[in-house]
């Protein structure tokens, strides 16, 4: 059995995380949880998986009231007892615990794409000196990895797959001014909220691309994303000799969770949906559209850049995204915001946490004033 913890536990990659620990009742034990404000959810999350560990970033006399030990993500991690921990959580509020958890050692299911964008260089380093498993939960890179596995030839090329979002087919002149609840209806998949919106604009495939580059060590040049409508293709690797292999199913984030939960082993469960082929009969693909998404290749060009631009590019857009959320820009505006904080930014070496988060504080800074700017 494995002593799991889950880092924001109450968020949707969170409670799909804990739908799969019970369908698999004697597969994991729940060693901790921790969230950030929704303090019900995880009280009734405590009462049902008794964890000896628990933490909320507000609220926390409630969570101290329900019999568990209050322990910050950052100790939580790091616990003698603890077998892996799900980096659940979104944004930079993921790195401390996730370095922390790799340098104990601790295997680290990561569906937090932002730690990886922002210091790919130290994650990937912190787990190799460690010794620590590093399991991408993210769809896509999940499904690299569980491509590349047994493969011991160099691959060819990785290819990401992108839905396209819900606005694949709006006439560009319209995109700038659709709304957060537009944004937020994606035509194939259920996510959190930040990430659906990275998912009309594409900046998370630009993520991902940032991501496989230091998860699978391929250089910019071999990842190619296409658009794929129907999300049941999540990624392809060509691998030496021009073979390509797919992960392909249902697009359902339990499926990626539980493979990273059980790895190296693959379980069998009966809750999670089964992949038919006479339910999609016609599997597609496009070309990505650049003038569609200008994120993407922002996001893209910053992970080129390196040194400091990619911590740049995921605060500014960590803002961003929150504002268009919040109803304070346009969705147009996320972009613009992104841009004038890359084009302003100084880079340094991302080499240390303090370096990373020095670029990230500056950057929120700018990508406030900037959406400041565009109320007016």
């Amino acid at each position: 059995m494995k002593n799991i913890v889950v880092l924001g536990s109450t968020g949707s990659i969170g409670t799909q995380t804990l739908d799969v620990v019970r369908a698999l009742p004697g597969e994991f034990r729940v060693a901790g949880l921790a969230a950030g404000r929704n303090t019900d959810l995880l009280s009734d999350q405590i009462a049902e998986f008794a964890p000896r560990m628990a933490w909320a970033e507000a609220g926390r006399e409630r969570v101290a009231d329900s019999g568990a030990a209050l322990v910050p993500p950052e100790e939580m991690v790091a616990a003698p007892d603890v077998d892996l921990v799900m980096m659940a959580t979104t944004g930079r509020a993921g790195l401390i615990p996730t370095l922390g958890a790799l340098r104990a050692g601790k295997a680290v299911a990561l569906a937090n794409k932002e730690v990886v964008v922002m210091a790919g260089d130290l994650v990937t380093r912190a787990a190799a000196e460690h010794n620590a498993p590093l399991l991408p939960v993210d769809s896509e890179p999940s499904a690299l990895w569980q491509c590349l596995r047994g493969e011991t030839e160099p691959v060819r090329r990785l290819i990401i797959t992108a839905s396209g979002g819900p606005f694949r087919a709006r006439p560009l002149d319209e995109i700038a001014r659709v709304t957060p609840d537009e944004a937020l209806a994606h035509p194939t998949w259920v996510m959190g909220r930040k990430i659906t919106i990275d998912s009309a604009t594409l900046m998370n495939k630009g993520f991902e691309v940032i991501e496989s580059r230091w998860l699978f060590g391929v250089p910019f040049e071999r990842i190619a994303v296409v658009v794929h409508p129907q999300s049941v293709i999540h990624s392809m690797a060509e691998l030496a000799d021009g073979s390509v292999k797919a992960q392909m199913g249902p697009p359902d984030m339990r499926l990626p969770i539980q493979a990273a939960l059980s790895y190296p082993a693959r379980v069998d469960n009966g809750a999670l949906p089964r992949y038919d082929p006479l339910a999609w009969p016609s599997l597609t693909f496009e070309p990505l559209d650049a003038a569609r998404y200008p994120c993407f290749a922002a996001a893209v060009e910053a992970g080129r850049e390196g040194r400091t631009y990619p911590v740049a590019l995921s605060a500014a857009d960590e803002v961003a995204v929150h504002s268009f959320l919040d109803g304070r820009i346009g969705f147009g505006d996320i972009h613009r915001i992104v841009q004038s904080v890359l084009d302003r930014h100084e880079p340094f070496e991302a080499s240390s946490v303090e370096a990373v988060l020095e670029a990230d504080e500056w950057a929120r800074r700018q990508a406030v004033e900037a959406a400041e700017g565009a109320r007016r």
